[in-house]
């Protein structure tokens, strides 16, 4: 990962040069929790002032080489300008956005994507969050430098469009949902800002131990690779019992 991440980081200099702030890396690979298999490679870049689509194109065919070299789940990156960073603006504008979600739209049609991927989004909230609490900076200006502390109720807002819908998502993506439900569970109520795995592990001293059977089958899955077989019926138990306990967020 580590030549991959340079690699990324010296290319993003030729190609963006002097508009080019800072390169943060956040996510799993920064909470201890990173998994070939199962997490992507979560890239935050900053720019001075927005980029001409001739330099999202080239920039674009960078990170589609560099993700074929990256995890399974390969690279998500966003590109965002420094005045939404400090203050923090939310739903926060971004100037590109990749995922391996995004890779064949960007294939077939790259003029189409340039022009499209672009906007708000409410999940830089979160990004935003652990770049400033635990995230690297992989080159340029200083974490603190760049970003303020995004308000707690925009980050609350941020996580809980994550889990809005587990109630019925829980049944097709258990892992993620149990584990998730967890750190939004440990922040809203402890301000705590962790992995799927540590919030995973903070529930099973915090929440009732007939869910704990559940939460260790995820850990194990999320973890360890292992093929788990869910308890549909207790997951959805489950996701009543922790959508309940975190409530509604309260947004101005």
């Amino acid at each position: 990962m580590d030549s991959l991440l340079h690699r990324f980081v010296e290319q993003s200099r030729d190609i963006l040069r002097d508009n080019l702030v800072g390169i943060y890396l956040h996510g799993s690979a920064v909470m201890g929790c990173f998994n070939p298999e199962k997490s992507d490679l979560d890239l935050m870049v900053v720019v001075q002032k927005p980029l001409s689509d001739a330099s999202k194109k080239q920039y674009m065919d960078m990170v589609v080489d560099a993700n074929a070299l990256g995890p399974k789940k390969g690279i998500e990156m966003s590109i965002v300008t420094g005045d939404v960073c400090n203050p923090f603006v939310y739903p926060t504008p971004f100037e590109l956005h990749f995922s391996e979600t995004h890779l064949k739209w960007y294939r077939d049609n790259p003029q189409d994507y340039i022009a499209k991927m672009k906007g708000n989004d409410k999940d830089l909230a979160a990004h935003f969050t652990i770049i400033t609490k635990r995230g690297k900076r992989l080159y340029g200006l200083p974490v603190e430098d760049v970003f303020a502390e995004v308000p707690q109720h925009d980050y609350m807002d941020s996580i809980w469009n994550d889990i809005a819908g587990a109630r019925d998502d829980i049944v097709e993506d258990t892992m993620y949902l149990t584990l998730n439900l967890a750190r939004v569970l440990a922040y809203q109520e402890k301000e705590l800002v962790l992995s799927k795995k540590e919030g995973g592990e903070w529930a099973l001293d915090h929440i009732p131990g007939e869910y704990h059977s559940l939460i260790q089958d995820a850990l194990r899955e999320y973890i360890e690779d292992d093929d788990v077989t869910y308890d549909i019926s207790a997951a959805k138990k489950y996701a009543e019992y922790m959508l309940g306990r975190i409530g509604i967020p309260q947004t101005d």
